[in-house]
């Protein structure tokens, strides 16, 4: 399934050994959060060809999160968002699915989506700002040189 690939490869970005424990669950959790917001087209978007990673800062940026979002993305220090902060600004059903997929209550992948988060998003844009057109999986890829 795409989402455990694309979680495999997070969970590698986040220095985890792809074990369910630690960064490992986390790259899992934000596998499924990029998975079902791109609809599970390998993390690409439906939306004017963009891919999951600039819909989800779209949608953090929309919910008041801008300082957050922007945070990640720039090149200084990032700044720490909540699991209701994150709870709030995804839809209800994404995060549903983002747990049930998970194995995890909605609370607990609010709380994993908020810590590994600013990391997973800092190191996708090394350059300060969020390639366009290309895929998640691309994105990690090259980061992990």
């Amino acid at each position: 399934m795409a989402g455990n690939d694309l979680g495999s490869l997070l969970g590698g970005l986040l220095g985890g050994s792809g074990q369910s424990g630690g960064q490992g669950g986390a790259g899992n959790i934000l596998g499924a959060l990029l998975g079902a917001l791109g609809g599970g087209q390998g993390g690409q978007g439906g939306t004017g060809g963009g891919n999951a990673l600039e819909g989800l800062i779209g949608m953090l940026t929309r919910s008041g999160l801008v300082d957050q979002a922007q945070s990640w993305v720039g090149t200084g220090e990032n700044q720490p968002v909540s699991g209701a902060q994150i709870a709030e600004a995804l839809p209800d059903e994404t995060l549903r699915k983002v747990a049930q997929e998970s194995g995890v209550s909605t609370e607990q992948a609010a709380d994993q989506i908020a810590r590994s988060l600013p990391t997973a998003v800092d190191r996708l844009t090394p350059s300060g700002e969020v390639p366009e057109g290309r895929s998640i999986e691309d994105l990690v890829r090259e980061q992990q040189l």
